[in-house]
């Protein structure tokens, strides 16, 4: 009878934990098919080999406002370059001052860590990332 418990205990944590699941809707940015490839050897993206730097980048048929790509030390986050929390607008591309983006329209800052702000219901619009050597492959 254990061996049965455990057993379906392990079933349910290896199902459970699918990278399918990955969810980024948010009812203010469109989704976006792209995929994008950065070689860190290349001066335009060597500043992503430092903890806390970021670059925006435009992808062929990427968000509007391009994708911000930051280091956090440890790991690559890859967020849409628009505000999150209204539609898109001449107001809603993102600036980027050292690990917050500023959406210029409602003046707040989202943390590049986290990607979210204080009291919003939608953080930063989150892609998946891949790393292999000096490639850092962005994609939806």
């Amino acid at each position: 009878m254990k061996k049965g418990v455990y057993l379906l205990c392990l079933l349910g944590l290896l199902t459970g934990c699918s990278r399918e699941q990955f969810n980024n809707e948010n009812p203010f940015l469109p989704n976006y098919a792209f995929s994008m490839s950065l070689d860190t050897n290349l001066a335009n993206y060597n500043s992503l080999l430092f903890a806390g730097n970021s670059i925006r980048v435009f992808p062929v048929n990427g968000p509007a406002n391009g994708v911000i790509v930051f280091y956090t030390g440890g790991q690559y986050n890859a967020f849409d370059g628009s505000c999150p929390n209204q539609n898109i607008s001449s107001c809603s591309r993102l600036t980027l001052s050292g690990s917050n983006a500023q959406c210029e329209c409602e003046g707040e800052n989202y943390n590049l860590f986290t990607g979210q702000a204080p009291n919003k219901p939608y953080s930063l619009k989150l892609y998946r990332v891949q790393v292999a050597g000096n490639i850092i492959t962005v994609f939806n």
